[in-house]
């Protein structure tokens, strides 16, 4: 607080109370800082405010006048300040989003519904794009992306379910091209893969054996950046495709897309909820990331 406001208010409050004790424990101060600040506004002033003796403090002219002219002042500015920190910690604006389009379905929709009922004052704005994205410069509160595209220099939460993992064809597929028994057998395998940013990444195929998590990348004969197409690339019997297993998990059941190597796939970590700062975070991003928090906690 600057140091003039910070006498003012103290001389006021020391004019309403009648007395230096009394007004250092109304702002919670110590009597000696009471008495150091008002001495020092005298000096400034260079004139005398108070007179003082062993019973009693009292206005001198020149104080009452001054009292006269701040109170109000220091009264407005107090609630001014007061009002900022309730619009602080009030959820209100809008707040912005993006998020790769698999995000939706798993877990993004229920918990942007959640947040929406909870804050009626809150709008928001929900952008699905796969993409790796500059969040200085993008205009968005917080990007959730799968920890292969996190940005450097930002804050990360784990948000949304561990995603299982599954590697389908059609049994047409697999009767000409045979059985996979282990993952290196993909090798020589059509493969039918996920891309981020058009096709200048593509997502690693996970597994698990003795010595932990490892990757075996196939040779991609279709590439595509929706799962919604690599089921259809599949189901034409165009390759093996590696994508999250409750996509794919109707048309399992349905049995027109068979589930191999099933014992050697680990999933996926959670998605992560990526932003820029801690400090001078927006209420409505603060009330976002808390529910986000709740949610994993409860799964």
């Amino acid at each position: 607080m600057n140091r003039n406001f910070a006498d003012i208010r103290v001389f006021v409050e020391v004019a309403r109370m009648g007395g230096f004790r009394t007004a250092a424990e109304h702002l919670d101060l110590a009597p000696a800082t009471v008495s150091e600040a008002i001495q020092r506004f005298e000096d400034r002033l260079d004139t005398r405010l108070f007179h003082r003796t062993t019973r009693a403090v009292v206005l001198t002219p020149i104080g009452k006048r001054l009292f006269e002219r701040c109170q109000s002042a220091v009264v407005d500015l107090e609630e001014a300040i007061s009002d900022l920190h309730d619009q602080k910690d009030h959820v209100t604006g809008t707040l912005r989003l993006s998020a790769p389009y698999s995000a939706g379905p798993f877990f993004l929709d229920n918990l942007v519904t959640q947040f929406a009922v909870t804050y009626p004052e809150v709008s928001v704005e929900v952008i699905y794009d796969d993409k790796k994205m500059d969040l200085l410069r993008s205009g968005v509160d917080a990007v959730i992306r799968s920890n292969t595209l996190l940005g450097p220099d930002t804050h990360a939460v784990a948000v949304g379910p561990e995603l299982s993992m599954a590697i389908v064809a059609s049994p047409d597929y697999l009767e000409r091209k045979g059985v996979p028994e282990h993952p290196n057998d993909i090798l020589n395998h059509d493969a039918i893969s996920y891309a981020f940013e058009l096709g200048g990444k593509l997502a690693p195929w996970g597994f698990k054996g003795s010595q932990g998590h490892y990757v075996v990348q196939p040779k991609s004969r279709m590439v595509a950046n929706d799962m919604r197409s690599l089921i259809v690339y599949a189901q034409r019997g165009l390759g093996l495709a590696y994508l999250y297993k409750e996509i794919a998990a109707p048309n399992i059941g349905d049995g027109d897309l068979t589930e191999v190597l099933s014992k050697h796939l680990s999933p996926l970590p959670r998605y992560s909820l990526n932003y820029l700062s801690k400090r001078q975070m927006s209420s409505r991003l603060r009330a976002f990331i808390d529910m986000a928090k709740v949610a994993v906690g409860s799964k």
